[in-house]
């Protein structure tokens, strides 16, 4: 026999034969110095990565490398430098002489190569738990040793794993390279071909060599011994380590040889031999050393030991006593237990369990004789050592059994307790690989069916769940044997596996593999003896599979009976019940009877004649499982996809009769019985079920319908909302259970023909989950388009919202309100009201996907972030949220999206996300947006080098104040959120990075999910094992949280898992712990709400729909909040717009007028946002039974996103309405004139005209025109709109001005107003836009009028200008963002939106106008772009912008673009051609001038001109966007508007920029007059205070704070001895709780001071102005000196509610009693006010009374509470004006004498602003319905103005009472009082 072969024995199996080791090369001998060969200190043949230095030992006396670092993968040495070289080392023998770092891990991998040239992974690590080996790769634990004699040295052995000790020696590792392949692989060793050393040890060398060196021994005892015979040589000297004269090496440094001289047994780690290399043979007692530790082998390691005996050992060397075992173990090898939903950490076995086969469930423990045991084990206690969590492996790590001596170590670790700590109670969800699973189990009491990888058991009566855990993938199929002991189930994937269980009991009795890529279907026998299966294998092919399954029960395996591959489609396959071998399959084209005979699998197929091409989807046998006819008298049904019944003779193999189900006639509900008699498409069938009376078919329409066994009618009928999956009659034949395609499960009672819904859940994995706890409710978001709503309760499912063309990503709940946010991957963010079922609010803060959504915990903010780094702060204290900030660039755009990505604190305070970068985590304030502090978390860990980088953040509970990261290295972070400093970090987490994390609200447990696991923490980590593990999902987990009452856990990915946490509470005893551990059974499970009465017999009179009490569905749409009241359709004939083919009809008064449309568009179903309410089979009288029954909506309907253009128009978000009732005075009896107003509308669209003829100079300001005199300043108003005015239109002649704005109540349409100029009178109102008008143009001789519709709208409409006639309406199938008519005719215009140019051409024939139109599509180099504004050149050109800077010139007679240049880097939304000269403005802030004069020459050159010739002539940057142009004709001077709300003078001949028009571009916060009258002053949300002029409202001077609001202001009054310009002075109070003191006439801040720890809401002077006092958001009021800087006094009586209005008036010293010449008061928003009497130089300040005004229990119908208003009464002293939310809608007069309300003023509504005169008893007071009414005291009359578009929330009177000042937003109007 060769070398190297293997001599078979008789007993069975094989020997082998001593092989020669290979001998190496001469270079290599007697050793290789492996560092001086390959010269590693060059670096040019070895690598090296991270942090690897050479530094020299003190001890050694020589040069050591360092190799040190967190991530062992990420900091290594190399040898050789790259993968693809080989070291070629031939020595049997490996020394490394390395030294672990201590209290670190360390690993060492090596490559070595067989003589089969197979290249195997040995290596070894202190990081390792247990020996694990494969085919290619072997991984041993490293056990460190320690100094002798240490209480190390005496414990390392015993823990056998973990990090270096302290003491750590020097040590000499030799590996028998030869021996570790032949012992563990069998494998015959070549050479090493690559070594690699990670992080963390010191290494001095390595040595390859076929002799054994023996560091103890010197050269002259070597050769007096002669061991150089034996092979064994003392140690080379540029290997040794140095031993002082008088010392022992083994006493110094540590020797390991492994595997052990003369071992016969593979050792499961490494460690130092029990006796030393010159011990003389002492063996060492220590029972570790003798017996090795029980370790879980693989299949090459447990061949190799049932050979053991045969082993040839190598000889014994002298001065060697190898360690000896003295029996042979004996191995008992068992099959892991399945899975189960329990921790994973910390099971033990149980005892005297006694030895199971393969097929046996649970663990095998061996028999405690004292020899070694093998045995597998399911999951296992791992010592945790300080913080660190130790390895993923640890978690499945090996637990103590009876016959292992380590009773006593695993008793005395400590754990986390109670063990398990959740247990799964409910999993809401249904499918996951199919939806056509579900069965009923044989006592009719509960249903079986997969979730994903769970199987779930549910009763229907109680609703308790059972789980089956154990599959790792899908569940793709399931089946019982006819008595429902025995359950299979099918998983997915490619390594596709069955598992048997016993049903009764939950344990897994076999599981085995398929052989086949998915299964598909599963069928048992009716014994339970034969298990049939379907699916595909490897190449796709149809493959069946036959098992015997009749050992299971007994402890037997499953073995394949027969198999069979088949070209033919199978889509069903059942084994008949009266038959083991007989099955029955069909599927496309065919149905086949199949029998298993003499071990092989055959079919016949059945002729089917004309109906071989139906595609069969589902068969059934005529009964149930009763066996006394012969199999020859059965029938088979067998149903197909074009509604055929095939009754097929199975005993003939021959079909006995075919029916056809047809749907229902419009009169009568006759069916066709026979195939091919009726015409038009069947009911496609998706399944059947049969009885002994009836049958249950379930189809693609959504009906579950019973029929009698001949078909021939109806006799119930259940509808659902989606396609029917699977029918399933039960074995007591009176219920049906029913799935459908969208995953919901329900059965109909026969008897009661009740439908009961069992289970609702999501079509696709759940993204992220909120939860609230005052009503109990859940809200999920998922892939599918769903928002889903549950009861936290009985996980019900209350509400479902629908995004149609949107994937909500995002979801939170207020935390006390009834609302619901949610953000979609299109940036936007909408609010719900749930109590509506409603849609609040849309913020479109965002362009990309929500990554970011929450609430504070005291419900006043709200925050966003998105995938740009966007980061949003709302006000969310009103029903409708409002944006307060918008920060760009904040948050990590690498760092994904998830439902933690912002987190705020539970005081509300701090808000934390991950950002700017994924490095980076930032803390803010939450109530303002102010970085308080920034943690670089790339460089905590100071031992690596590679950047960690953060995943998900955290809040402790408030008292801890520490901030939790987790991070992508695997670990969490503890930090403290105040400084940043790491606390403490946790290591690792989870094999991958956590995903999501969350603290319970005591601090005592913490959450983790990463990978497809949940891990329950210890906080403060006491334990030795601080974590239990659970699994059950099959998908990542997207985020765990614990619910509000702590009682349950919530994790979500793949469905809804609901665990009870069974934690001891802090404050509980145990007894009380006990007894609250018990389980409630879950409440709703007696009778289910969803139930019909059928009130007959007759089908579709009333049909048990699961439909008609289904959680109402709500539709979401981006429809625009102006158009949100005609969204819904109120009549038939609304319906009827839009269907497919037919025109759309434009009507215009009686008038129709037929519209071309541009294309035909299918009829589009309306995107709606209210609940879904089912429409009735039954038609109403009259109506075609072809009309349609669903509400349709106009083609334009299609596109409802905004188009990505600022220039496009969107109305401000407003909360407030129009009045309902308006007390207008009588013409010429007004009390107040509108003088002026402030501000120019910055979010308008070409909202600013001006005629350089006629001088006339118009703009908008909310719903004013407001015509300016541009010579003397003076101002006219135009008032006709009662919303924001999106764009104006000037005719040529100037005699005629267009505005148009939004929907004004009662009307359906947007209002567009012509004015005559000359008088300023509205002489026309047209409506025909439904949402909002985007653009207007006048023809050139001003007959016609164009108006653009929005990108919700889009309509185009023609209009004579004369007549005010609608002449054409056309839907346009894009958005468009402007129009323009041609200079040069009037039948010619065009317009501009996505991707290219519409140019129209008006025919007129009598009075009949024709539109036609041509698209020209931008040019191709441009690529995918909007085309965003247009204007007409000389002669035939004209010129278009797009949104990324180009500017394309059209030829307007070939309608085709010859030339495009780069214009500007941003979109360019504004456009002006006159002659030779074009203007430019974009979005950077610039206008442009340019020279086009040789564009007219290129024109003839058509495609081929080029832009070099046109010249850049003058830019101008100004404040804001480009939203407005107007120029003269030489383009010589004009006037620009811009977002900023700037109206600018432009003359480019003096290259000027004059700012004609300001104002604020934000919410005004405050308005005052100065004490003389001359000026008033302003401040908003921009930071800005503004000083204004009253003379010529022109802006004097601004005071600008960045990154503040500046939130109110008082002007310093007059003093009492002097005025004079210097003592001019103005106090604002900032966001951030500063307050700033500024000097008027000096233009400078003279005194900032800082005495609120929160934003300022509240600011006055008192009287003599020597004092400040201002009031916080946090109701503590501050008295402070502007002359030292210092607060002298604060006063907490209003402590919890913000100051809402200070106040002061002068009073007689000794008045009510009390000393001081002032009285104050101050006002909160809970409805109090305090009033002070002071003497601020006595230090005097006394309470002189408090009043608290009652108030109803809830606000009705209020989206926010009014705020509380005080003041005092100028005209009667000693009394105050107080408004506020109360009983009543009035103002009450209080006299503080009387101590009584004295007087009470009604009030149409609550007020939102409060003014008295104090010349006159005029009450000025605002309203939230954007009035402001001036009433007369005592009993005048009312007098109410409008003007305003939104709440009028400031009114200020002058000292004088002649002025008034209001402010509504941005805008601030100055009135004047005439009548006073």
């Amino acid at each position: 026999m060769a070398a190297g072969g293997h001599r078979r024995r008789p007993g069975g199996g094989t020997v082998p034969v001593p092989v020669p080791v290979p001998v190496p090369a001469a270079w290599q001998r007697p050793y290789l110095n492996v560092f001086k060969h390959f010269r590693v200190e060059e670096w040019k043949r070895s690598a090296r990565e991270g942090d690897v230095a050479a530094l020299t030992d003190a001890r050694l006396k020589g040069t050591v490398y360092r190799i040190r670092g967190s991530v062992p993968a990420s900091n290594y040495l190399q040898l050789p430098r790259t993968g693809t070289q080989s070291l070629g080392l031939a020595g049997r023998y490996l020394y490394l002489l390395f030294r672990p770092v201590p209290r670190k891990h360390f690993v060492v991998h090596l490559d070595v190569a067989t003589e089969e040239n197979q290249v195997v992974r040995i290596s070894f690590s202190n990081l390792f738990k247990e020996f694990k080996a494969t085919a290619t790769w072997l991984q041993f634990p490293f056990v460190c040793g320690a100094a002798k004699g240490s209480a190390c040295d005496r414990t390392a052995r015993r823990d056998l794993a973990g990090a270096a000790p302290a003491d750590a020696r020097w040590t000499c590792l030799v590996l028998d390279l030869h021996s570790i392949l032949s012992l563990y692989l069998n494998r015959r060793y070549s050479h090493l071909k690559s070594i690699k050393l990670c992080s963390n040890l010191l290494v001095k060398n390595l040595c390859t060599s076929d002799l054994v060196f023996d560091p103890g021994v010197t050269f002259s005892e070597a050769r007096q011994t002669d061991l150089a015979r034996h092979g064994v040589a003392p140690m080379p000297r540029e290997m040794a380590f140095p031993v002082p004269k008088g010392e022992n090496w083994h006493d110094l440094y540590d020797y390991i040889r492994f595997p052990a001289e003369g071992s016969k047994l593979p050792y499961d780690f490494i460690q130092k031999s029990c006796s030393d290399p010159a011990a003389g043979g002492q063996v060492s007692e220590d029972p570790v050393c003798q017996l090795p530790q029980p370790v879980t082998l693989t299949k090459a390691v447990r061949d190799r030991l049932s050979l053991i005996h045969q082993i040839t050992s190598p000889k014994a060397m002298p001065r060697r006593c190898p360690v000896m075992t003295k029996n042979i173990p004996e191995v008992h090898l068992t099959a892991p237990a399945p899975p189960r939903a329990t921790p994973a950490a910390g099971q033990e076995l149980e005892k005297n369990q006694r030895p199971r086969s393969m097929g046996d469930a649970g663990p095998s423990l061996a028999v405690g004789d004292g020899s070694i045991h093998v045995y597998a084990h399911q999951r296992s206690e791992q010592t945790i050592r300080a913080i660190h969590s130790g390895s993923e492996e640890s978690v499945y790590g090996k637990s103590p059994g009876p016959g292992v001596p380590c009773g006593r170590r695993a008793s005395a670790r400590r754990r986390l307790l109670p063990d398990p700590i959740l247990k799964l109670r409910m999993i809401i969800g249904f499918g996951g690989c199919s939806t056509k699973w579900a069965l009923w189990t044989q006592d009719n009491a509960a249903v079986v069916y997969p979730c994903h990888a769970v199987i779930v058991t549910l009763q229907i009566q109680t609703g308790e769940q059972r789980f089956f855990i154990g599959h790792t993938d899908k569940v793709s199929a399931l089946a019982f044997n006819g008595s429902s002991t025995l359950l299979a189930s099918a998983q997915a994937g490619p390594l596709s596996l069955v598992r048997l269980w016993d049903f009764p009991t939950g344990s897994c009795l076999s599981v085995f593999k398929t052989h086949v890529r998915s299964l598909s279907s599963l069928s048992f026998s009716y014994s339970g003896a034969v298990l049939c299966g379907v699916g595909k294998d490897e190449h796709g092919k149809t493959m069946v599979v036959v098992w015997n399954a009749a050992q299971v029960t007994r402890g037997g395996e499953v073995a394949v009976l027969a198999k069979a591959h088949t070209d033919v489609d199978i889509q069903a396959l059942k084994i008949a019940f009266f038959d083991d071998t007989r099955m029955v399959s069909c599927g496309r084209d065919n149905v086949r009877l199949w029998r298993v005979r003499s071990g092989a699998l055959r079919s016949c197929p059945v002729s089917l004649g004309e109906y071989h091409s139906l595609e069969f989807t589902d068969l059934a046998f005529e009964e149930g499982h009763v066996a006394e006819r012969e199999p020859e008298d059965r029938t088979l049904f067998v149903c197909s996809k074009s509604g055929h019944v095939l009754e097929v003779d199975y005993k003939n193999v021959c079909m006995r009769s075919v029916r056809r189900l047809l749907p229902a006639r419009p009169r009568g509900c006759q069916r066709q019985e026979k195939a091919g008699s009726g015409a038009g498409p069947g009911i496609a069938i998706n399944s059947i079920s049969v009885s002994s009376t009836f049958c249950a078919t379930g189809s693609e329409d959504g009906y579950l319908r019973l029929w009698p066994l001949d078909f021939s009618a109806v006799v119930l009928e259940a509808e659902h909302e989606a396609p029917v999956s699977s029918v399933c009659i039960s074995p007591d034949s009176r219920k049906v259970l029913c799935t459908t395609a969208a995953g919901n499960l329900g059965y109909l009672d026969i008897q009661s023909r009740d439908y009961n819904t069992l289970m609702r859940s999501h079509e696709d994995s759940v993204l992220a989950f909120s939860v609230e706890g005052i009503w109990k409710q859940m809200a999920t978001v998922s892939r599918d388009n769903t928002i889903r709503v549950w009861d936290l309760v009985s996980m019900q499912q209350l509400y479902d919202f629908t995004a149609a063309d949107e994937m909500p990503c995002a979801v939170a709940f207020h935390p006390t309100q009834q609302i619901l946010a949610c953000g979609f991957d299109s940036g936007m963010v909408r609010t719900f009201s749930l109590a509506a079922s409603d849609l609040l609010v849309e913020h479109k803060q965002h362009r990309t996907v929500i990554t970011g959504l929450t609430f504070s915990p005291d419900g006043n903010f709200m925050f966003s972030s998105c995938l740009q780094g966007t980061l949003a702060l709302y006000s969310s204290v009103a029903q409708k949220s409002h944006v307060l900030r918008v920060l760009g660039n904040v948050v990590a755009r690498d760092a994904g999206n998830g439902p933690d990505a912002l987190v705020v604190s539970g005081d509300s305070h701090l808000l934390a996300f991950v950002g700017p970068s994924k490095y980076v985590v930032t803390v803010m304030e939450a109530c303002s947006l102010d970085e308080l502090l920034r943690v670089d978390i790339s460089i905590l860990d100071l031992n690596s080098t590679a950047l960690d980088s953060a995943v998900r953040v955290c809040f402790a509970p408030a008292p801890r104040g520490e901030l939790l990261v987790s991070t992508s290295s695997k670990k969490i972070l503890v930090l403290n959120a105040k400084t940043g400093r790491l606390v403490r970090e946790v290591s690792p987490v989870h094999k991958l990075s956590c995903s999501s994390l969350a603290l319970s609200k005591d601090g005592r447990y913490l959450l983790t999910a990463g990978d497809k696991v949940i891990k329950v923490w210890d906080y403060r980590m006491r334990f030795d094992i601080n974590f239990q593990v659970y699994i059950g999902h099959s998908e990542p987990v997207c985020q765990v949280a614990f619910t509000p009452d702590q009682r349950h856990v919530l994790s979500v990915g793949d469905a809804i898992f609901l665990w009870d946490f069974l934690a001891l509470p802090a404050e509980m005893s145990p007894p009380a712990r006990a007894r609250s551990s018990e389980a409630a059974p879950l409440p709703g499970a007696e009778g289910s709400s969803e139930k019909l009465k059928d009130a007959s017999e007759t089908p579709r009179q009333t049909v048990p729909l699961p439909l008609l009490s289904s959680p109402p569905c709500l539709d979401v749409s981006s429809v625009h909040q102006a158009g949100c009241q005609s969204i819904f359709s109120e009549s038939d004939k609304e319906e009827e717009a839009g269907l497919p083919g037919s025109s759309r009809m434009m009507v215009n008064g009686d008038k129709d007028a037929s519209v071309p449309v541009v294309e035909s568009v299918g009829n589009e179903e309306l995107v709606v946002v209210r609940p879904k309410v089912r429409q009735e089979s039954s038609r109403a009288a009259g109506e075609s039974a072809n009309e349609p029954r669903k509400e349709t909506r106009s083609p334009k309907s299609q596109c409802s996103i905004r188009p990505d253009s600022y220039r496009h128009f969107t109305p401000r978000f407003k909360a407030s309405v129009l009045p309902q009732s308006f007390s207008s005075p009588p013409a010429g009896s007004e009390v107040l004139k509108l003088k002026a107003v402030i501000g120019y509308n910055g979010n308008g669209r070409g909202n600013m005209v001006w005629n350089p003829d006629t001088g006339f100079f118009a703009y908008t300001c909310g719903c004013v025109i407001v015509v300016e005199d541009l010579h003397s300043g003076s101002q006219n108003h135009w008032l006709g709109h009662a919303e924001e005015i999106s764009t104006l239109a000037l005719s040529h002649n100037a005699q005629v001005l267009a505005s148009a704005s939004g929907k004004r109540n009662g009307d359906s349409h947007c209002q567009i107003c012509l004015w005559n100029i000359q008088d300023g009178v509205c002489t026309a109102n047209l409506f025909h836009h439904e949402t909002q008008v985007q653009a207007m143009a006048f023809s050139r001789d001003d007959r016609f009028l164009v108006t653009l519709g929005d990108y919700s709208d889009q309509t185009i409409a023609l209009w004579n200008t004369y007549t005010y006639e609608l002449m054409s309406s056309t839907c346009i199938l894009e958005p468009v963002h402007d129009v323009a008519f041609s200079p040069r005719s009037h039948r010619e215009l065009a317009c501009v939106g996505k991707g290219g140019v519409t140019f129209w051409l008006l025919e007129q024939q009598g009075v009949d106008v024709n539109l036609k139109v041509h698209q020209a599509p931008a040019p191709d180099v441009l690529g995918p772009v909007e085309l965003t504004s247009i204007c007409y050149g000389a002669d035939a050109l004209l010129y278009s912008g797009t949104n990324s800077g180009q500017i394309c010139v059209w030829d307007t007679e070939t309608n085709c673009c010859f030339m495009t240049w780069e214009a500007d880097e941003g979109e360019i939304g504004a456009l002006v051609c006159r002659c030779d000269r074009l203007v430019s403005g974009s979005n950077t802030k610039r206008i442009r001038l340019w020279a086009v004069a040789a564009v007219q020459e290129l024109r003839l050159k058509g495609p081929d001109a080029s832009s070099s010739s046109v010249l850049l002539e003058h830019e101008i940057t100004l404040d804001g966007t480009i939203v407005s142009v107007a120029f003269d004709d030489s383009l010589d001077m004009g006037i620009v508007g811009t977002t900023a709300g700037t109206l600018w003078y432009i003359n480019w001949a003096e290259s000027t920029s004059i700012r004609l028009i300001s104002g604020h571009k934000n919410k005004v916060t405050e308005v005052c007059f100065s004490p003389d009258e001359t000026h008033c002053v302003t401040c908003g949300e921009d930071g800005s205070v503004r000083i204004w002029s009253l003379g010529s409202m022109e802006l004097v001077v601004q005071f600008q704070v960045l990154n503040q609001s500046c939130q109110c202001l008082a002007w310093k009054p007059r003093p009492v001895v002097a005025w004079g310009a210097e003592s001019q002075h103005v106090v604002a109070g900032y966001s951030d709780g500063t307050m700033r003191v500024f000097s008027v006439s000096r233009t400078e801040m003279e005194l900032k001071m800082h005495p609120h720890a929160v934003a300022l809401t509240a600011i006055a002077y008192s009287t003599d102005g020597e004092m400040i006092l201002s009031g916080g958001k946090d109701g503590l009021v501050a008295v402070s000196s502007p002359r030292t800087g210092m607060t002298i006094r604060v006063l907490a009586d209003h402590k919890g509610s913000p100051i809402t209005v200070l106040q002061c008036t002068r009073k007689q010293y000794r008045d009510f009693g009390v000393e001081g010449g002032e009285l104050w008061l101050a006002t909160s928003s809970d409805r109090r006010v305090s009033v002070w009497a002071s003497d601020w130089l006595k230090d005097k300040c006394e309470l002189l009374d408090w009043l608290s005004f009652p108030a109803p229990a809830g606000p009705e119908g209020l989206g926010s509470l009014p705020p509380s208003l005080a003041m005092f009464c100028p005209w009667e002293p000693g009394t105050l004006v107080y408004v506020g939310f109360g009983m009543q809608k009035e103002a009450l007069f209080y006299n503080l004498r009387k101590k009584q309300v004295v007087e009470k003023i009604s009030l149409p509504y609550f007020a939102t602003s409060l003014s008295l005169s104090p010349a006159a008893r005029f009450v000025a007071v605002g309203f939230d319905e954007r009035l402001l009414r001036l009433l007369h005291c005592p009993a005048g009359a009312a007098q109410d103005y409008a003007g305003h578009d939104d709440t009028v929330h400031l009114c200020r009177f002058a000292p004088s009472g002649r002025r008034l000042l209001t402010a509504s937003h941005s805008a601030v109007f100055v009135w004047e009082l005439t009548g006073a």
